[in-house]
């Protein structure tokens, strides 16, 4: 796949999603895709991050996950392809429950990985690929 000239990729920044806290952008638009980061749970107005339940979390993180797709001209409709990070497997069923409210019509294609540690000490984390 030939990789777009830096003038057909848009950095997306949306004021309604957590800034970056690292050297990447919130989401890149390359043509009619939108590559999205990990969102995980920080409010996107105080920088801190929701702590709680795992629903409420996972429900941080999606909010934050569709601010960035809005951002990009898009929505969780066009999410073709979804990454989720745990760092306990026991928090699948809770999670995949807030998630199926998010993508309840043609869900997106998705794996989901444990992991030793998250940024921020997040229990989750979601990144995706949506498609105009």
């Amino acid at each position: 796949m030939k990789v777009p000239p830096p003038s057909l990729r848009n950095s997306i920044k949306s004021p309604n999603a957590p800034a970056a806290i690292g050297p990447y952008s919130q989401g890149v638009l390359a043509g009619n895709m939108l590559f999205c980061s990990g969102q995980i749970s920080l409010d996107p107005v105080s920088g801190e991050m929701i702590r709680g339940e795992i629903e409420e979390e996972a429900a941080q993180v999606l909010d934050n996950l569709g601010a960035v797709l809005r951002a990009g001209g898009l929505d969780f409709q066009h999410a073709v392809q979804c990454t989720v990070f745990l760092t306990s497997l026991d928090d699948y069923a809770p999670v995949n429950e807030v998630y199926a409210r998010y993508f309840c019509e043609a869900p997106p294609a998705r794996e989901t990985i444990q992991v030793a540690a998250l940024p921020r000490g997040a229990r989750v984390e979601i990144s995706c690929i949506a498609v105009r």
